[in-house]
C-alpha cells in the first residue's frame, strides 16, 4: 500500500481502469466526478491517493480529500471485485483513518450491504444521505416555465462567465462546502470534459445580474441526462426561479433526444425533494456517508 500527494499518468491511468472495470461489475461508480477528476493535473491541496496493490496488480484504490477547512476529510474507496472478501477494503479502510487522524467520512455509493459492513467494522456511523432521482422526459407533462418579473434567460460563454458564476455558486451554495467551494480550477476541469457543452447551461440574468443558474449535463454512453447544479442567489430564492430553470434544462434534455433525467439531492432536502417530485422525479437510488463519531 502506498500513498502519494499526486498520481503519475500511467498511475492515474491504472486507477481509472480499476474504477471502469468495478463499474461494470457494480453498475455504478465508486469514486465521484470530483474524485475522478482529481486523479489527473498533479497536486492537489488536501488530496492524498493509496494505491493496493498485489505484486504488480492494482486491487484497491482510496483517496482522501482534507480541503473542507471545518469538516473531516472526506473519502472514497473501493477494491477489484475479484479481490474482495480478502481484508483488503479493511486495510484502505484503515489507512484512512491512520491518515485523517481517525476523523474521518467515508462515501458509500449505492449503499450496497458490503460498503455498510465495512463501515461497521471501522465504526463508523451514518450521518447523510444523497438521493439519485430519475423520470422519464417522453412524455414531458411538466407545467410551461413561468419566469419572475424582469428575468431573462441566456447560455453560459466561457471565460466572459466564469468570474460572475463563482460568485453567483459560492453564495448560492454558501451551506455546501462541496458545491460552494468549487475554484476555477475546478470549472476548468468540468468544461475541458468531454461532456461540457454551454448550450445546456442557461444563466437566468435580472439588471444585469447573474441570479440563478441551471447546469445540464448528458451522459452519452448511458443516455441519460442530468440536472447537474440549479443555484439561486439568496436575494433571488423563494420567487419560482429554481423550479422555471428547472423546467428550462429539463426541456433543453428533452430536445437532445434523452430518454430519462437525473439529479442528486440531499435527503433531508425537503423544500428540493417537493419541488423536484413536484416535477414527477422519484428515488432511483441512494448514496451514504458515513463518519467517526466527533
Amino acid at each position: 500500500m502506498r500513498t502519494f500527494d499526486a498520481l503519475t499518468d500511467d498511475q492515474a491511468a491504472a486507477v481509472l481502469g480499476l474504477l471502469a472495470d468495478t463499474a461494470a461489475s457494480d453498475g455504478l461508480q465508486a469514486v465521484s466526478e470530483q474524485g475522478r477528476l482529481q486523479l489527473r493535473g498533479g497536486a492537489r491541496p488536501g488530496v492524498r491517493h493509496v494505491l493496493l496493490s498485489v505484486g504488480d496488480t492494482l486491487v484497491g484504490y482510496a483517496q482522501l480529500d482534507g480541503g473542507d477547512p471545518v469538516e473531516a476529510p472526506a473519502a472514497e474507496l473501493l477494491v477489484h471485485p475479484s479481490w474482495r472478501g480478502r481484508g483488503h477494503g479493511r486495510a484502505l479502510g484503515d489507512a484512512l483513518l491512520a491518515a485523517s487522524g481517525r476523523r474521518l467520512r467515508v462515501w458509500a455509493h449505492g449503499g450496497k450491504p458490503a460498503a455498510r459492513h465495512l463501515a461497521q467494522v471501522l465504526g463508523l456511523s451514518l450521518f447523510r444521505e444523497l438521493r439519485q432521482l430519475r423520470r422519464p422526459l417522453t412524455p414531458l407533462d411538466i407545467p410551461e416555465p413561468a419566469l419572475p418579473p424582469g428575468v431573462a434567460i441566456r447560455t453560459y460563454v466561457p471565460g466572459a462567465d466564469d468570474a460572475a458564476w463563482l460568485a453567483l455558486n459560492a453564495a448560492a451554495f454558501a451551506h455546501h462546502p462541496e458545491q460552494g467551494g468549487m475554484t476555477q480550477r475546478d470549472l476548468d476541469d468540468r468544461m475541458a470534459e468531454p461532456w461540457f457543452d454551454p448550450k445546456g447551461f442557461f444563466l437566468a440574468e435580472r439588471a444585469g445580474e447573474l441570479i440563478g443558474f441551471h447546469w445540464t449535463k448528458v451522459h452519452a454512453q448511458e443516455q441519460l441526462g442530468e440536472v447537474y447544479v440549479v443555484g439561486i442567489s439568496p436575494a433571488a430564492q423563494g420567487g419560482g426561479l429554481g423550479k422555471a430553470l428547472t423546467a428550462i434544462g429539463l426541456r433543453h434534455l428533452a430536445a437532445e433526444g434523452l430518454p430519462t433525467a437525473m439529479l442528486y439531492v440531499d435527503g433531508d432536502n425537503t423544500p428540493a425533494l417537493r419541488v423536484y417530485e413536484g416535477l414527477g422525479f422519484t428515488t432511483y437510488e441512494t448514496d451514504l456517508m458515513y463518519r467517526t463519531e466527533l
